[in-house]
């Protein structure tokens, strides 16, 4: 089991951590330590157990700002392949063909214009 050395408001922890996973929880530290230093300077020293608190819920938000883009991205895919999208237009190399097929639908939809 590795062990890690993180600070946190200026603060030093030693963590506990997997083998080859040291790296990435440094990462996560630097992260974590960056909402808590914002803060700091928003609010003042209230405390650490406050300020991580709030470090904490700052971090939250962002995951589930991220799972919510996610699902909305995810639920266009699926969209998209219910629609029939082929999936050549779907990468970057059909693109220009996509937008061409889908401006047609729309100015057909404009004109109502079955075809």
């Amino acid at each position: 089991m590795g062990k890690v050395s993180v600070t946190l408001n200026g603060r030093a922890f030693t963590i506990g951590c997997e083998d080859g996973q040291e790296s990435y929880l440094r990462e996560l530290a630097r992260h974590l330590d960056g909402h808590v230093t914002d803060l700091s300077k928003q609010v003042g020293q209230i405390g650490d157990l406050r300020l991580l608190l709030m470090a904490s819920l700052v971090v939250v938000d962002e995951l589930k700002t991220a799972q919510n883009r996610l699902e909305a991205l995810e639920s266009h895919l699926n969209r998209l392949k219910s629609e029939g999208v082929p999936k050549e237009n779907a990468g970057s190399d059909g693109l220009v063909e996509a937008l061409n097929g889908i401006s047609a639908r729309l100015e057909a939809l404009a004109t109502d214009d079955p075809s």
